[in-house]
């Protein structure tokens, strides 16, 4: 099946975004202005990645794709969980000695990515409708249950699942028909309303959207669950609103779409070190806009072929792209 590009020129603007959103989260306190970017961003960027996860996923449960599962997901997030661990201890971050299973940062994401893969499999056999809302009050249950927190990623596993199910329920025909003209104009009126929701409104605690915290750490014990329904909602529509905008045509950039999980793993390293040395301030929107340029550097040397070709064994347990290289050079010193 020939890729659509819409897929990979969401998955740039999305990791974009991870970036971006990480780069600036130091600045949120004390600036209303920053703290309404920040947490606009996350209601609906992780949702929409991963729902794009769960529309390429398979989904077959059997032995083989469990243990290929592993060695593409358990495997990384192992052995980059003892680099972060290691990085942290050297660059002076405290945290470091975190265990083995309480993943740092980011690595969430893969822990989780290899359980809704599990999940999967007893899902799909259950009705659509039926097993959408059975994911969403599973989400709206755990965050009950204190002991389902940040350990193993349990919380954000469950908590997310819903997106990374309907994203493997949903046809592509039903993912491009939200391109219309119509749902882009009303799109327009979502994400400006909720701008200024954030903007005006009592600031939301951003656990909210992390997933990772129990309602009783969030501070609204007993009625928590009608918070992550409005939570669910709105991430909903807004990854409506921001998908339908993206463009099916392939650009020159497109093709970073298949490379965001090295963006993902690896980003973290400049962050943490940017935060670490107090590296910037953000005074003005000149500042934000060099935050954000610089963000979109970083996606774009995390993307290209020298630094996927050194990181290639460890994320992907492969040298195809070493050895690519080598087989080049070798055939140009041949014929010179």
């Amino acid at each position: 099946m020939e890729r659509n590009a819409f897929f990979d020129n969401a998955k740039v603007l999305l990791i974009f975004l991870v970036v971006f959103g990480h780069m600036i989260q130091p600045f949120v306190d004390g600036s209303r202005g920053m703290n309404t970017l920040y947490t606009w961003i996350y209601t609906f960027h992780m949702p929409a990645f991963i729902l794009l996860a769960g529309f390429f996923a398979k989904g077959s449960g059997n032995i083989n794709y469990i243990l290929n599962l592993m060695k593409k997901l358990l495997l990384p997030y192992i052995i980059f969980q003892l680099l972060y661990s290691g990085y942290y201890l050297m660059i002076g971050k405290s945290g470091w000695q975190t265990g083995l299973f309480h993943p740092h940062w980011s690595l969430w994401f893969l822990f989780s990515l290899f359980s809704w893969h599990l999940l999967l499999y007893w899902f799909k056999k259950i009705p659509a409708g039926a097993s959408v809302s059975l994911a969403v009050v599973i989400g709206l249950v755990v965050g009950y249950f204190g002991e389902i927190g940040h350990t193993f990623s349990l919380s954000r596993t469950f908590v997310f699942f819903p997106f990374f199910l309907i994203g493997y329920l949903i046809t592509e025909k039903q993912m491009m028909s939200i391109r219309s003209k119509s749902v882009r104009i009303g799109s327009v009126a979502v994400m400006t309303a909720l701008a200024a929701a954030i903007y005006y409104l009592p600031e939301i605690n951003t656990g909210w959207l992390l997933a990772s915290k129990s309602y009783g750490d969030l501070g609204m014990a007993e009625y928590g669950m009608f918070a992550r329904l409005l939570v669910y909602l709105t991430a909903a529509i807004m990854v409506v609103s921001v998908l339908t905008w993206i463009p099916k045509t392939e650009y020159r950039l497109t093709s970073l779409g298949t490379r965001t999980l090295y963006v993902y793993l690896l980003h973290g390293f400049i962050i943490q070190f940017f935060r670490q040395a107090d590296m910037f301030v953000i005074n003005n929107l000149f500042d934000l806009v060099g935050l954000a340029a610089l963000s979109a550097v970083i996606v774009l040397v995390l993307s290209s072929r020298p630094i996927l070709g050194i990181w290639q064994p460890l994320i992907e347990g492969k040298a195809s792209i070493m050895k690519e290289a080598y087989s080049q050079k070798t055939n140009k010193n041949q014929h010179a």
